[in-house]
């Protein structure tokens, strides 16, 4: 006789306003000029600019004075002059002119983001108690993002309309491969130390490596910036390449999306097919990645998934995650304690 069995309720709790405390990507460093740009993310509008001193700053988007947009000014020195009455800006956030006042008023002062460039990308730190970068969160130096041997970094942006743990859970999710991406794994294990999250994997894929092995080691550095190094095929060729994956929250319920790729060049092969190669990778990457994409956009938020033994470390990877919505000083000794979690595939 078949046991009477309760139906299994979804429960998607609502979203705090609160957004990951650590260090995320704003793209391309070299995009960001003395022309000022208008950002919304993190619930808010900042604007960036580059100073005389080559130094990317990130302020609050409105002047406080009478809520002139930052991002109309223009860049003076190191400063950032409000289009409406002139009252001058500098990195830090405080006023350091106004060209009709003799004395500037003490709480004439913005909020200044801190901001960081490596691996020819610019990043944004973001803490909800307002508290400095933690020198142990800093993204790390990749030493192929500089070499001559590697391709120029392609980088796409998107903006996804979904929570950004959906995001994050691919990390964990080993059964999506086949059906999402036709890639079926035949090695797939999760680490998390700290403040990172790995991936290792390993699998086929009629795309990116022609039916041959692809290998794939993706690491978040952090709640919102993560680099993978992928061994594939193209056009019967061994290719390496760097993969970045990572986001912005504009606000609780969508965030920005950057999606890149740079490639090993091939020896012996010239530029001009170098290049060519490299594009055409980026491209097959972006139609699996964009196979993700569908089904956040249709998908529901699961607090409480009902999983089985081979679905992947879903809940670790989002133990992991949530230390960077705690307060700093909340956040529990264990999750920064070394776990790892090999799915047995025989």
């Amino acid at each position: 006789m078949a046991r009477n069995r309760e139906p299994r309720r979804i429960i998607a709790a609502p979203i705090e306003e609160r957004y990951a405390r650590g260090w995320h990507c704003l793209g391309l460093a070299a995009d960001y000029t003395e022309k000022p740009t208008l950002l919304k993310n993190f619930g808010t509008e900042l604007v960036a600019y580059r100073g005389e001193g080559g130094q990317v700053s990130i302020l609050d988007a409105y002047c406080p004075h009478m809520g002139g947009n930052l991002s109309q000014g223009e860049v003076c020195g190191n400063s950032l002059v409000c289009p409406f009455h002139h009252w001058s800006w500098g990195a830090d956030g405080v006023c350091d002119g106004i060209p009709y006042a003799k004395k500037i008023p003490p709480e004439a002062v913005i909020r200044s983001w801190p901001t960081m460039e490596e691996n020819q990308l610019l990043f944004v730190w973001h803490d909800h108690e307002g508290n400095p970068p933690i020198p142990e969160q800093r993204i790390e130096h990749i030493a192929d993002c500089f070499s001559d041997e590697w391709t120029d970094w392609q980088l796409g942006h998107q903006v996804i309309h979904t929570n950004c743990r959906e995001l994050v859970d691919n990390m964990a999710d080993f059964a999506h491969f086949g059906p999402v991406h036709g890639a079926p794994c035949n090695g797939f294990s999760n680490f998390s130390e700290g403040y990172k999250y790995t991936q290792v994997m390993k699998g086929s894929s009629e795309r990116l490596s022609e039916g041959a092995e692809l290998t794939s080691t993706a690491t978040y550095y952090g709640p919102a910036y993560m680099n993978t190094y992928m061994t594939g095929k193209i056009n019967g060729m061994d290719v390496a390449s760097r993969l970045l994956v990572t986001h912005v929250p504009i606000d609780v319920d969508s965030f920005d999306l950057r999606f890149g790729v740079i490639v090993r060049k091939i020896p012996g092969v010239s530029d001009a097919d170098n290049l060519a190669m490299a594009e055409q990778y980026v491209e097959l990457n972006n139609i699996s990645f964009g196979q993700d994409v569908d089904i956040w956009h249709t998908k529901r938020r699961v607090d409480n998934p009902v999983l089985c033994d081979g679905d992947g470390p879903i809940n670790m990877v989002r133990k992991w995650y949530s230390q960077f919505y705690m307060d700093a000083a909340q956040v529990p000794k264990s999750l920064q304690s070394k776990k790892e979690f090999v799915l047995d595939l025989g």
